[in-house]
């Protein structure tokens, strides 16, 4: 992914934007300026002028971190809170435990009758409850940037969001 440059606090929205959508960014100061709170791991700043080599460390240093971030796979705890790149979505008993399959083979498709077996261990359910609740789960996990493919005649895959900035391009 691609390092933003931004100049600070001409575009603080911008950054705001870009910190939203999991962007890594780097923020160029004038010498006058104090330094921002730094949001996340995703963002560096540094003072201008500034020598080209310093510029490019500090874009190869947020790649990287950008790299190990995005390839963080999501977390469920033992209370139904679903934690994925810096967010979290509590969710209900039942979709609970369709996540944990989905996160226990997270970009990997997980099957119909899987899901049915994880979210009702005393008999699987009628094709149209598991359907309601994967569309359920959908609209919870789009808010942490998770997204639940189909996989037409396998079953379903949950993925990381492509990030709105590369939507557009």
């Amino acid at each position: 992914m691609d390092v933003v440059l931004l100049r600070w606090p001409v575009e603080r929205s911008r950054r705001d934007r870009l910190q939203a959508e999991g962007v890594p960014r780097l923020l160029l100061l004038d010498s006058a300026i104090d330094p921002p709170e730094v949001l996340d791991c995703l963002e560096d700043w540094i003072r201008v002028p500034a020598v080209e080599i310093d510029v490019q460390a500090r874009v190869a240093a947020l790649s990287v971190r950008s790299a190990e971030h995005s390839a963080e796979g999501p977390a469920l705890d033992g209370d139904g809170v679903l934690r994925f790149a810096g967010t979290w979505v509590s969710l209900p008993p039942v979709e609970t435990r369709l996540t944990r399959a989905f996160v226990d083979r997270f970009g990997a498709v997980v099957s119909r009758d899987m899901l049915g077996r994880a979210g009702w261990p005393d008999g699987p359910p009628g094709r149209n409850a598991l359907d309601v609740h994967v569309l359920r789960l959908r609209r919870r996990l789009s808010t942490v940037g998770l997204v639940i493919r189909t996989v037409r005649s396998r079953g379903y895959l949950l993925e990381a969001a492509a990030p709105a900035a590369a939507q557009e391009a």
